[in-house]
């Protein structure tokens, strides 16, 4: 199958071609563990899932690094300056910074599973690469690129490097790309950067190191280059990231690596769109509501509804958030539900057509092999439902190769619905649906309406069919 990918670097759609056959090296910046991840944050990871997911279903070995930041991200990013966001959380919480660590990553990690994406092969923690990062920082000096600013630390001279900014095509005169804060005038140039920090004068922080330049801390922008290189070797195939992160973060990884590695350090950069909120305002845990995944959980949706309706959109374009949007992917996805449960039960018994199989696997599969068109793919996961010329053990079969592409579990989740559904109901509540029924006959909707809120405070739902209607016991 032919892989395409739109890559930043070229700004432009290439065809994947790996570093080494069958395998694809893979970065992804993971999350700063200071406080809970937002569903914007969480979006990106649903995407980096896809693109794993599309290789392995690819035939490919994937080998998947994702970084915990636990040190040195600063709360202005840009400029280096404000405090560390993990001492910022520690004292917030009243805990200590590896505490707070610990907390929001496993936190973290709850909500990787609840929406059902695959762990990195290594998810390496800042604090655990303090040695690579300083020797990332030795070879720097030594190939001249750094200069100290007393008191402040050790910083890099984007102007020694000429393709500073060619991943979003800035320039390199005048106020060169990532410089969108006020002019620091103890850097030489407005887009230099912090390779090492100092610890302030009479400050014990709770996160720091001896190092040739003294006691500190290394910069953000350090751990994924120094951890890459480590894991992924000094040239791999694809680094990810939010949009956001292609101006100065990757910009200053991309800097600070190919003096060392030699370019190109990454042969495709694939950056996701932010969520935004009604207004258009990314979504984030500085601006606006903080929604993080307890917010879904705690108003009743399946955290799948949330992943299907990411996947609705594509990953380049800005997707707004609203709970109305919620309530429209979460009624899509238990709609697919409940048909796949009903396939389930037609399944057994029947044989599965190898050639109406394959031809709706390599659709599904090449619509998210060209640029993670997951819109498409599920348009045809509609099409295939009402397929009358595909049996349902064939249907069957497709949606456990769709649950390995999409990740969306409906396979899991009809299964589970056939469990509640083989409940016998009470014979009192039996007889409310009854009641229900005849009052819809009579075309008394609102007594029907009346019975069915008595149902649903049982905890039953009722649902109405061709042959009729079910009781189908709610999930604890």
């Amino acid at each position: 199958m032919t892989i395409r990918l739109f890559n930043t670097m070229s700004r432009k759609l290439e065809e994947f071609k790996p570093l080494q056959p069958g395998k694809v090296g893979f970065y992804s910046c993971g999350p700063t563990v200071y406080h809970y991840a937002h569903i914007g944050n969480l979006r990106t990871m649903i995407h980096n899932d896809i693109l794993k997911r599309m290789f392995l279903e690819n035939g490919f070995d994937v080998h998947h690094v994702m970084n915990i930041t636990d040190v040195g991200h600063l709360t202005n990013d840009d400029d280096d300056t404000g405090e560390d966001k993990m001492e910022k959380g520690a004292a917030r919480d009243n805990k200590s910074v590896w505490d707070i660590a610990k907390f929001y990553k496993d936190e973290f990690l709850r909500d990787y599973d609840d929406l059902n994406i695959m762990r990195p092969t290594d998810m390496p923690h800042a604090t655990d690469y303090i040695a690579e990062q300083i020797e990332l920082v030795q070879k720097l000096e030594k190939l001249g690129y750094t200069y100290e600013i007393p008191g402040d630390g050790i910083y890099y001279d984007t102007s020694k490097f000429a393709a500073y900014g060619a991943l979003t095509g800035g320039a390199l005169s005048g106020n060169r790309a990532g410089a969108r804060v006020e002019f620091n005038s103890e850097k030489r140039n407005p887009t230099d950067f912090a390779l090492w920090k100092f610890s302030p004068v009479g400050v014990r922080r709770q996160m720091e190191w001896d190092s040739p330049w003294g006691v500190g801390f290394p910069g953000w922008h350090a751990e994924c280059s120094a951890m890459g290189m480590k894991l992924l070797g000094d040239h791999f195939d694809i680094h990810t990231g939010g949009e956001d992160l292609s101006r100065v973060h990757h910009a200053n990884e991309i800097a600070q690596s190919e003096p060392i590695t030699g370019a190109p350090w990454v042969r495709y950069w694939v950056h996701f769109s932010f969520l935004v909120d009604k207004s258009g305002e990314k979504m984030s845990k500085s601006s606006g509501e903080f929604l993080g995944l307890e917010s879904v959980r705690r108003r009743g949706y399946d955290p799948m509804a949330y992943r299907y309706m990411i996947l609705l959109g594509h990953f380049q374009t800005q997707l707004a958030f609203s709970w109305d949007a919620m309530d429209a992917a979460a009624a899509g996805y238990k709609n697919i539900v409940r048909r796949v449960a009903d396939l389930m039960a037609d399944a057994p018994g029947g044989q599965r057509s190898d050639d109406a199989y394959n031809a709706w696997h390599d659709r599904i599969l090449a619509a998210v092999s060209d640029n993670m068109k997951t819109a498409e793919a599920l348009v045809a996961v509609q099409e295939l439902l009402r397929a009358t010329d595909v049996n349902a053990a064939t249907k069957i079969a497709l949606f456990e190769f769709i649950d390995r592409l999409l990740g969306l579990q409906f396979i899991d989740r009809a299964n589970r619905l056939r469990a509640l559904e083989n409940v016998a109901a009470p014979s009192e509540i039996q007889e409310l649906a009854a009641r229900r029924a005849t009052a819809k006959a009579d075309r008394d909707w609102a007594t029907a309406d009346n019975l069915r809120a008595e149902i649903d405070a049982a905890g039953w739902t009722v649902v109405d069919t061709r042959d009729g209607w079910k009781l189908v016991k709610k999930a604890e």
